[in-house]
């Protein structure tokens, strides 16, 4: 079902909202078509999957308890096509499942009861992410044998490209263009998320992902240092044994979720 928009206020994009309850599907499309998008919707995973191949979406509303195929494999089905921004929909309690969804390289998530508004506020500001480079180039990023180009959003390691989500591009394009920097988990989710408030284990969760795709040993990191009580540091010199961990041969505790003291 498609809902065409009354006036777009900004660019419009087409999203998919993927819920097999009916009335939740029916007011998020109708708050994102007041919102001036295009709105297509699907009850259930293989009719998203063939609905994403029919007409690729910009975005896509998926929740997370679907009947047969759940939203994870969703996730990960699409995400294995293209890097389409994904914004989950899940239920209160179900923490590990948040996370578990964040791994797989959804971009943000919203949990059940939400304030509609709200949604529509995610979806966009993940929009606007996606869509900055177009508007807003900027030169390439080069260091430790990474380069980060954010307008054709492209990062490369020692020559070889590395498959980031969204959210995980933004995150290292923002860390290595404030190289040496201790960067709280708020500041990071108010610039790379854009949000003022939010559950701070998001940020977690992509610094741990993010380590696994450039570090030589993630449990050991060199480059994405863990700042203790702060957050985090993309390291200046990654030779320098100054910038050993605060705790030689141990595994960053950072790594399994242990908030800061």
């Amino acid at each position: 079902m498609q809902h065409e928009p009354e006036g777009a206020r900004g660019p419009q994009a087409r999203i998919l909202v993927v819920d097999d309850d009916p009335t939740v599907a029916e007011v998020v499309a109708g708050y994102l078509d007041r919102a001036g998008h295009l709105v297509d919707r699907a009850a259930d995973g293989p009719s998203a999957l063939r609905a994403a191949g029919e007409r690729p979406p910009d975005l896509v509303v998926l929740d997370l308890m679907l009947p047969g195929m759940d939203g994870l494999e969703v996730c990960r089905r699409l995400r294995a096509r293209s890097p389409v921004p994904v914004v989950m929909l899940t239920a209160r309690g179900d923490e590990d499942d948040r996370i578990l969804g964040l791994e797989i390289g959804a971009d943000d998530y919203v949990t059940k009861p939400f304030s509609p508004r709200e949604l529509v506020l995610r979806v966009e500001s993940v929009l606007r992410r996606a869509r900055a480079p177009l508007h807003s180039p900027a030169p390439a990023l080069t260091y430790a044998g990474i380069t980060v180009d954010p307008t054709g959003r492209r990062a490369t390691k020692d020559g070889r490209e590395l498959a980031l989500t969204l959210r995980e591009f933004d995150l290292l394009a923002y860390l290595l263009g404030h190289p040496g920097e201790a960067c709280s988990r708020e500041r990071l989710m108010h610039e790379v998320w854009g949000w003022e408030f939010g559950d701070l284990s998001t940020v977690t969760v992509h610094v741990r992902r993010l380590r696994g795709k450039i570090e030589e040993d993630p449990a050991r990191p060199r480059l994405i240092k863990t700042v203790w009580g702060v957050g985090y540091r993309f390291e200046q010199d990654p030779q320098d044994p100054q910038g050993a961990p605060a705790r030689q041969g141990t595994p960053d505790r950072e790594a399994r979720d242990v908030p800061d003291a």
